[in-house]
């Protein structure tokens, strides 16, 4: 009976939380030969300020990557 608990940041879609159960259900069965019947997967997420990486928050990390990505963008004539 697998069961298996995959931790993410929080901001998956329910469509691709379904995708990742199907597809890790399928890896299951195709590499261990597992029922599916008694394969159970748990998608627990974490908040983003609350998971650690690189010496800060992901909050952090996504905040700068999304203030760079702004600067960056080119800027628009306004008529």
């Amino acid at each position: 009976m697998p069961y298996v608990r995959i931790e993410i940041t929080d901001g998956a879609t329910d469509e691709q939380k379904l995708q990742i159960y199907e597809e890790t259900t399928e890896m299951l069965v195709r590499i261990l030969g597992k029922n599916p019947e008694y394969t159970f997967i748990v998608i627990e997420e974490v908040d983003n300020k609350n998971w650690g990486h690189k010496g800060t928050s992901v909050a952090k990390i996504r905040e700068a990557e999304a203030a760079a990505k702004a600067a960056a963008a080119p800027l628009t004539a306004v008529a």
